[in-house]
Formats: C-alpha cells, sequence, structure tokens
C-alpha cells in the first residue's frame, strides 16, 4: 500500500511539473509564484485599456482583517508553517494532544493556550476546540474572487473538506462563504466523528470609511459516537494479534453519541461623525446572538456512570444568549482611540425537565437565566513602531465581574518586535458547573459557587534570532472537574466515573517558557519549539507535563525550473510523562485523574510537500514509529494515541 502511494505520488508530480510549464507560459495572464511564495495576479484586461502596472494584482490586494482590524495577506507559500496548519484545525496545534479519530477532541498539554471570558459561558468545553468564536472569524477584502480549497484523509473511511470563496462586488463591499466538514469512521468500535462548519462573512465600508460594517453568521455541529475508552489496556499494549486490528478491542460504550450544535448572529459596526479622520467621534455598536445545545444519548444504561433512572439515556442541555454593546470613542491621529461603552448580557441555560426529591420537593432547578450589565473603557494606540491597548470593565448589576487588560507591542523593524501583556479578571463560573441534568442519577447537580479570579502576565520577544514567549499565571478559585469514585478496577484505574464539579480554595501558581527557532544549512533546515512549564500548587489540581518539544528536520528545493517546490523531512515530538487529565463524553469535559501517568513516548512523522503555483500537496506517515515501539501511547488514560498512518491532503488556491 505505502509503495503504491509512493509510486502515485511520484507519479502526480511529473504529471504536474509538466503541466505547470504550460502555465507559466501565459505570464502575462496567469499568476507567477517563486520559490520563496510570493505570489502575483493578472487582472484579465486588454494591454490597450490598461497599462502593464495596472494589470497586476499584487499579494497586498488579498487582504485578511481580524475583528481588531490587524491585517493579513493571502499567504500561498510552502513553509513549515504551512506543514503544520495542514490539519483539521487549521491552525498550528503545537502544545494540543489528539485523540484517535481526527475531529474528535484534543488533551491540552500547553495550558497558556486556555484563555478566559469574564462573562459565564456554556461549557462542555472539550468539544468546543473546532468551534469557530467570533475572534476565529475573519474578513477580506481582495482583488479578485478567492477561493481556498482544502482537503484532508481521515483514518478509515471519511474525509475533510474545507471550501471558502471571497469576493468584493465592489472595492467597498466583499462578501465570503465557507464550508469545514468531516466524516471518519475510525478505527476502533463507536468512534465515528462528523462535524460541520458553515460561515457566511460580509464587510463593508464607505469609501470615505466613515461607516465600516462586519457582520457574520455560522452555523456548526459535531457530532461524535463516543465509546468512553478501551476496556482492557493489557490487550492493546501487548502488540500482539489479533489486538493490532484495533476494532478487535473492547470498549466501555457501543451505543453512545454526543451532539454540540450551535448558530451564532453578529454584527459589528462603527459610523463615524465626522469628514475629519484625524479628529472625530467615533460610535460602536456590536450584536451577538448565539444559542447550542449539547446532547448526550446512549440507547443501553452503562453500569460505567452508575445508577439511572430510566434504561435509555437522554441528556440535553440548551442554551441562548443576547448580547449588545453600544459604545462612543474620541479618535484622535495622535493621541489614539479613547471608548466608553456599555454591555449588555442577556442569558438562558436551560433543561426540559425538574428533578424532585423522595419528598416531592424540587432538587435540581431546570434553569439559570440572568441579565448582566458592564461599563467600560477601552484605549487604543497605533502609530510608527508602537501599539497598544488599555481595557477596563466592571459590572453595573449585582454580579460581580471585572476584566482589567492592557497589552503594549514595540515594533523594532520587520524581523523584530516585543509584546508585553497584562490581565486581571473576575469571571462568573461556566454554567455546567452551576447546573447539570442527566438520566444518570449521580449526574446531577445545582452548586452556587465563587468567581474564579485570574491574574495573567505575558511576555513575546520575536526576533531574527529566536522567538520567545513567557506567562505566568495565578489562578484563585479555580473550577475543575474530578471524580469522587474512589474504587479502582484490576487495571488501577477508576472502576466508576462518578465526576462531579469542585472549586479548589487555594492558589495555583503557573509559569510556561515557550522558545521557537529554526536553524539553516545548505538546503537543510531544523526547526525547533520548546516548552517549559512548571505549577506550584498543593494539589495535583492543574496537571501539565514539564516538557514538550517538536523538532523537524527538513529538505527544500526547487525542480523543473523552479516550477515545483519540495519539502521533505522528519518531525518528533515528545512530552513527558504527567497525570493527563481523563474525558468524560457524558458531560463533554476532561477531569482530573491520578491514577496513571501518559506520555514519555516519542512520535516520528515522516512528510512529503510539494508545490505547484498555488497548489500545495501535502503527504505524511504520521507516528511511523509505532509499529517497532511499545505500544503506551495514550492521549488519555483510556484512550490510545493513533498508530501508524498515511494521510495526505491538498490546498489549492484560485484567484479569478
Amino acid at each position: 500500500m505505502f509503495r503504491k502511494l509512493i509510486l502515485l505520488f511520484i507519479f502526480f508530480l511529473i504529471s504536474a511539473g509538466a503541466d505547470a510549464q504550460v502555465l507559466r507560459s501565459k505570464a502575462d495572464s496567469r499568476s507567477a509564484i517563486d520559490t520563496t511564495g510570493t505570489s502575483r495576479r493578472a487582472f484579465n484586461a486588454s494591454p490597450a485599456a490598461k497599462t502593464a502596472s495596472d494589470s497586476i494584482a499584487t499579494i497586498d490586494m488579498y487582504k485578511i482583517v481580524t475583528l481588531d482590524r490587524d491585517t493579513t495577506y493571502v499567504d500561498t507559500s510552502l513553509t513549515i508553517k504551512a506543514e503544520y496548519k495542514a490539519n483539521y484545525l487549521r491552525k498550528d496545534n503545537f502544545g494540543l494532544l489528539p485523540f484517535n479519530n481526527i475531529g474528535h477532541t484534543y488533551n491540552i498539554l500547553d495550558y497558556s493556550q486556555v484563555e478566559y471570558d469574564p462573562f459565564p459561558q456554556f461549557g462542555f468545553r472539550a468539544k468546543q476546540f473546532a468551534y469557530m468564536e467570533v475572534d476565529d472569524i475573519r474578513y477580506y477584502n481582495v482583488a479578485t474572487p478567492f477561493t481556498d480549497l482544502f482537503y484532508r484523509s481521515v483514518l478509515q473511511q471519511g474525509q475533510i473538506m474545507d471550501a471558502f470563496i471571497t469576493a468584493n462586488t465592489s472595492p467597498n463591499l466583499n462578501f465570503a462563504v465557507g464550508y469545514k466538514g468531516i466524516r471518519s469512521i475510525g478505527k476502533y468500535i463507536n468512534s465515528i466523528v462528523s462535524n460541520g462548519n458553515f460561515r457566511f462573512i460580509t464587510s463593508y465600508n464607505t469609501t470615505d470609511r466613515r461607516y465600516i460594517l462586519k457582520l457574520h453568521i455560522t452555523a456548526q455541529d459535531f457530532s461524535s459516537q463516543e465509546n468512553g475508552g478501551i476496556v482492557s489496556l493489557e490487550n492493546f499494549e501487548s502488540g500482539e494479534e489479533p489486538y493490532t486490528q484495533r476494532e478487535r478491542l473492547e470498549v466501555y460504550f457501543n451505543d453512545a453519541t454526543s451532539l454540540l450544535k450551535g448558530n451564532r448572529y453578529f454584527v459589528d459596526h462603527t459610523f463615524r461623525l465626522s469628514k475629519d479622520n484625524s479628529n472625530s467621534i467615533v460610535l460602536h455598536h456590536r450584536f451577538n446572538y448565539e444559542n447550542k445545545f449539547f446532547n448526550y444519548t446512549q440507547a443501553t444504561v452503562s453500569d460505567r456512570f452508575g445508577d439511572a433512572f430510566t434504561n435509555r439515556i437522554y441528556d440535553k442541555t440548551r442554551y441562548n444568549r443576547m448580547y449588545n454593546m453600544v459604545g462612543a470613542a474620541y479618535s484622535n491621529q495622535d493621541i489614539g482611540d479613547l471608548e466608553f461603552y456599555l454591555e449588555d448580557f442577556n442569558y438562558n441555560y436551560y433543561y426540559n425537565r425538574i428533578v424532585l426529591a423522595e419528598d416531592g420537593t424540587i432538587a435540581i432547578p431546570n434553569s439559570i437565566s440572568d441579565r448582566i450589565n458592564t461599563y467600560g473603557a477601552r484605549y487604543s494606540y497605533q502609530k510608527g513602531k508602537w501599539k497598544g491597548s488599555l481595557l477596563v470593565s466592571n459590572s453595573i448589576t449585582d454580579q460581580s465581574l471585572a476584566n482589567i487588560e492592557g497589552a503594549v507591542r514595540y515594533k523594532l523593524d520587520e524581523d523584530n518586535s516585543i509584546r508585553l501583556r497584562y490581565q486581571k479578571m473576575n469571571k462568573l463560573p461556566n454554567l455546567n458547573f452551576r447546573l447539570y441534568q442527566s438520566d444518570y442519577a449521580n449526574y446531577n447537580w445545582s452548586n452556587n459557587y465563587k468567581n474564579e479570579k485570574i491574574n495573567s502576565f505575558e511576555a513575546e520577544a520575536v526576533t531574527k534570532w529566536v522567538s520567545a514567549s513567557a506567562q505566568y499565571t495565578i489562578l484563585n478559585d479555580h473550577l475543575y472537574f474530578k471524580n469522587t469514585n474512589t474504587l479502582v478496577n484490576e487495571q488501577g484505574l477508576d472502576s466508576l466515573l462518578l465526576i462531579k464539579p469542585d472549586q479548589y480554595s487555594n492558589t495555583i501558581n503557573y509559569f510556561s517558557v515557550k522558545l521557537n527557532k529554526e536553524f539553516r544549512f545548505w538546503k537543510l533546515a531544523l526547526d525547533n519549539t520548546v516548552l517549559y512549564q512548571q505549577v506550584g500548587q498543593d494539589d495535583n489540581i492543574l496537571n501539565v507535563p514539564d516538557f514538550v518539544t517538536r523538532n523537524t528536520l527538513y529538505f527544500s528545493d526547487a525542480f523543473f525550473k523552479k516550477a515545483l517546490y519540495i519539502q521533505t523531512g522528519v518531525t518528533f515530538q515528545y512530552f513527558t510523562e504527567y497525570y493527563g487529565n481523563d474525558y468524560n463524553p457524558l458531560i463533554g469535559e476532561f477531569y482530573v485523574q491520578e491514577r496513571k501517568k501518559i506520555g514519555g513516548y516519542p512520535l516520528f512523522d515522516f512528510f512529503i510537500n510539494a508545490k505547484i503555483r498555488q497548489f500545495r500537496l501535502f503527504l505524511k506517515a504520521e507516528h511511523f514509529n509505532s509499529g517497532f515501539s511499545n505500544p503506551n501511547f495514550y492521549s488519555a488514560p483510556n484512550y490510545p494515541y493513533r498508530d501508524f498512518t498515511i494521510r495526505f491532503g491538498v490546498i489549492w488556491d484560485f484567484f479569478t
């Protein structure tokens, strides 16, 4: 099988290389890509109508803009960073440990990636790694229609597809539509994943930019068959037949499924009262309506979760929220922007049933709803080499909610910059900590917890020699999930999962340092990312590995008169042993455990990537060392990591 794939890959490169010769001969009307990945695009205009310089749309005319108005450009290059991003999340997933089937969930190795919001969130965090939040949506302004197609093979049957198209109907109005879907059968019993992310995006501004609008609509669903992990670790670690056929391994659940679904309608727009852009008052309004639900179904009751009220499990948690922010800002080119605003956050979290005590009184209510109003001020400054911001907000209503956030960045030149950030937050608990209902008797609770307190200091330096970042975070009244069952099975693991939320009364101190450096010699390069973490706590509540490393040695060169560009190499990943959090599919959350350590095993991936114009091909042999090493690799105590597998993918960009 591997030999056939290699032959097919070589045949494709030869064919595509020949085709690239034809395309490059039409350089006056087609795009040309050099080996560094810089792209140009020619408009279809007659020479008589335009000069040569007017007929070329350069890559900086294909802009990608964040909600905070940071701008980047469409990137069609083939770099090691593109290799790291060619996955389901479509971002560098360093510090995330994926589960066996693609698109399921991830164990967090790098805690510095965790972000907080002062408002109460829905929860069910293990199901939301691929959920596109407001800040994940990008807005576009393109000279010609731009299409991005992404394909990636999965485990067994299925595929990942991400199709995106954006176009400006005028210089001021842009529309974009995208859909990312995955279906993967997986190699274990009852592990099918089927997810979808749809987004519709538009942005508009008047010619004088007095009015600016950003709008998007998303519809997202994440469905996973949940097998609860394997029953016998001994069979898996034996490495003997028939257990090397993973479908032969017994799992805890054969008929359980979880589903997270959400829809969002978002609008952000500003209006400048004065025509003078250098000194004016700007009115700002932001609207966000979102509804979600999490559904866990199981046709057969399992003893693993304890007693049940029914003989069939159907748990459904519903949530909706409406957010409005109105503000007025004074904008001045010399001193920056100073905005004062009011926020209205209205939510409803509920079940269509109540839980009664033996005497007939309500033991567990069916809903939590509240309205939170806050006031705040935001200052931002960007001029020359400096960019800074300061945000202060506090609640007007009875809830104790506050957030202070400041950041400053100094850019010495294109290769060197320094960034500092501080955040102090008084955060309301996520709602599934406070209320949960289930057909399983032990999974019903109603709690009134204190607010979480977070103090975080961050520093980052990006230089031409090395990139480094450090974070120091102090957590007080930290909320987490734990297993209240103390019984273990013959493997020394939890025999029952009686998971409950809890609040840690002591202080947790978290510190991390991350370094990235690439060394180059001839056509070879060695890219290194190393993370060191240390946690100070009286109990094992926040558990992370001390060291995480990723090192890639690769070769790059161009062929066929630079029409074909290839990168090939080996990636090594490793993290030290630690008590990794375990996964509970019933509540869609990870919980703290001290039964089994995971980690301490190497992961080797071999890859060959190729690029022809805007077409990029990715071929990877993942975890190829699993066949000649001890099978003791896990993503969580009962969930094995992936075996050796060959996967390929493509990214094809069109400028029409």
